[in-house]
């Protein structure tokens, strides 16, 4: 029952996912989520963001970003890395991870989805169809209506990583 809210993969942090291995399984695009993904919450792209997606552009891959947010915050943090957009998402629906997709003329299975929150962000990319990597939250502060859904996260991966377990000891 929980399955649809379980990530394919999780990762401690956006910059410790393996790119490389990925683009070598065929994956040539990936869709970020911002907010305490790539920078805390609001922050524009610092120099760590920009060498990321100057590295992911050197790989071979396309990238998008796809966001909640209204326009002037997703291109404000946008300003210096070009990447397609998509905002108010209206994550977890699954259409604009498609659109995200499509921008890059890319199809779903070419593709690759990064966020830190498993009711919006991993649930969408499931939905949609696309593999999913969940990362920690790269700061604590939070706003009151994330932080209430961390509590149910938890519980989330509590069973996921049950699951985990009894997969490898198979």
């Amino acid at each position: 029952m929980l399955e649809i809210l379980y990530p394919d993969a999780w990762v401690a942090s956006t910059y410790k996912i393996p790119f490389e291995k990925l683009y070598k399984k065929g994956y040539r695009g990936v869709i970020f989520d911002i907010d305490n993904t790539l920078v805390p919450h609001g922050a524009p792209a610092d120099e760590r963001a920009e060498a990321l997606f100057e590295h992911l552009k050197e790989l071979g891959f396309s990238y998008a970003l796809i966001s909640n947010n209204k326009g002037p915050r997703v291109q404000m943090f946008n300003q210096n890395i070009h990447a397609y957009t998509v905002c108010d998402a209206h994550k977890p629906s699954p259409e604009n991870y498609i659109k995200a997709a499509a921008l890059m003329g890319l199809e779903k299975d070419q593709v690759l989805f990064v966020g830190d929150q498993i009711f919006t962000d991993v649930l969408g990319a499931k939905l949609a169809g696309i593999y999913s990597i969940l990362v920690q939250p790269i700061h604590p502060k939070e706003e009151i209506q994330i932080v209430f859904k961390r509590k149910l996260e938890k519980i989330v991966l509590h069973f996921y990583k049950k699951k985990r377990q009894r997969e490898k000891s198979r």
